[in-house]
């Protein structure tokens, strides 16, 4: 594990809705942790999910954030209202922030890497867990309800 700037804590940030925890999201989420002191994790509203993604979680938002807080990886869970991770490093002031893979080299992440760079926040990219995601699990279940 790193240590923060100065022999402080460095806390790591990451970001999601969250909805039907899976594997994946399990071990991003112990991944993240190892890499830092204290992870925080952002948990998508329900309205920004139906604004981003054209859908409503399956499992509400504080049901989302109450199974979050009960891993032993997760340290914080707090409200991601936007997508701004900017804006979450402003009220947060992470050292390392972790991401999936599948974002790498897109337009905002780009972004994101040069901006975090002056700031002297690490931006981690974790390989995304193929086979399993909450989309995925869906379509079983809208599959097995109208069977």
């Amino acid at each position: 594990m790193e240590e923060g700037v100065g022999g402080r804590e460095l806390v790591g940030y990451t970001a999601g809705v969250f909805d039907m925890l899976h594997v994946g999201h399990v071990r991003l989420l112990e991944r993240a942790r190892e890499r830092c002191d204290r992870l925080v994790v952002g948990v998508t509203t329900d309205e920004l999910c139906e604004r981003r993604k054209h859908k409503t979680p399956i499992v509400p938002y504080a049901d989302r954030a109450a199974v979050l807080r009960s891993l032993r990886c997760v340290d914080e869970v707090v409200l991601q209202r936007h997508m701004n991770r900017i804006d979450a490093w402003e009220r947060l002031r992470f050292g390392v922030t972790f991401v999936g893979d599948d974002w790498q080299g897109t337009a905002s992440w780009l972004g994101y890497e040069e901006r975090f760079a002056r700031l002297g926040v690490e931006v981690v990219y974790f390989p995304y867990t193929g086979g399993v995601s909450s989309t995925l699990l869906r379509s079983r279940l809208e599959h097995a309800a109208a069977a």
